[in-house]
């Protein structure tokens, strides 16, 4: 089952890499995005079929109040059509072709629902719902919920935004909430590239904590050491890692003790790292 928490690393010795892998999931990163288009139904069931132990998903409001999955804010890169998801009404969205850019053989899919979606998870699989927005779509989002029967065995709320984690906590306080943050490296000269202060790994578990969320979903770009891991377990967090296709750093990670690896090829990397 997915989100399991692991010992802090300090107080606990691994003692073969095998026994750290069992313990480690795969979250397919917009459904099985490497061989379907991302964020369609036929994404899903790929994933599902390779094994995936959950699946990632991002979601919008459209202009009628409703949710729709899409991971930009616009419909040109996987539709064609030049559009603001928000200043668009569903129907307008529905109608759209969001598979033809991947490969003509999936020519029809559409921008699925979030219902859609929840329908086709296994028993025993989760997914992992990042809102895309701000605070104003998790109304509609606990309304879907209750639609589709979901609960929070089978449903992860994340993002990017701390104040709509926030009313996710008052909403929908049984439901699991994961911070997803980035890392952007300093340049040689030891600058951040985009001149924007950088946020600590304390910082971030503070916040956390205030909020009362579930754990961390960090960039494998963090620089983190078994201390840092061992202050983020400590502080009662779960530690999660996107998005990962290459092998060695899926090994550092599951050497660090993460408790699952979000890539656009699950599949291969479950095989890859003998799963």
């Amino acid at each position: 089952m997915l989100l399991r928490p692991l010992p802090a690393l300090g107080a606990f010795a691994f003692t073969c890499l095998t026994t750290v892998l069992s313990a480690v999931d795969i979250v397919a990163h917009r459904g099985a995005s490497y061989d379907a288009p991302e964020n369609t139904l036929a994404a899903e069931r790929l994933a599902w079929s390779q094994a995936a132990d959950a699946v990632e998903t991002d979601v919008h409001l459209t202009k009628d109040g409703k949710i729709i999955v899409c991971h930009d804010k616009t419909t040109k890169r996987t539709t064609g059509k030049d559009g603001t998801i928000a200043a668009m009404d569903f129907a307008e969205l529905r109608a759209l072709d969001a598979g033809s850019w991947k490969d003509p053989k999936f020519a029809g899919e559409k921008l699925p629902t979030l219902d859609e979606q929840i329908a086709l998870i296994p028993k025993g699989r989760q997914m992992l719902v990042e809102i895309k927005t701000g605070p104003e779509l998790v109304p509609e989002l606990k309304r879907v919920l209750a639609r589709a029967g979901a609960s929070e065995k089978n449903i992860t709320i994340i993002s990017f935004n701390y104040e709509t984690l926030q009313a996710v906590r008052k909403q929908l306080p049984r439901y699991r909430t994961l911070y997803l943050m980035g890392y952007k490296a300093p340049d040689a000269k030891g600058k951040d590239p985009k001149a924007k202060k950088q946020p600590t790994i304390d910082e971030v578990i503070a916040q956390a904590q205030s909020a009362k969320l579930t754990g961390l979903d960090l960039q494998y770009t963090w620089p983190l050491k078994g201390s840092d891991v061992a202050r983020i377990r400590a502080a009662g967090l779960e530690l999660h890692v996107w998005t990962v296709d290459d092998v060695a750093v899926a090994r550092h990670w599951v050497g660090l003790g993460v408790d699952s690896i979000t890539t656009n090829r699950p599949g291969w990397l479950r095989e890859q790292l003998k799963l």
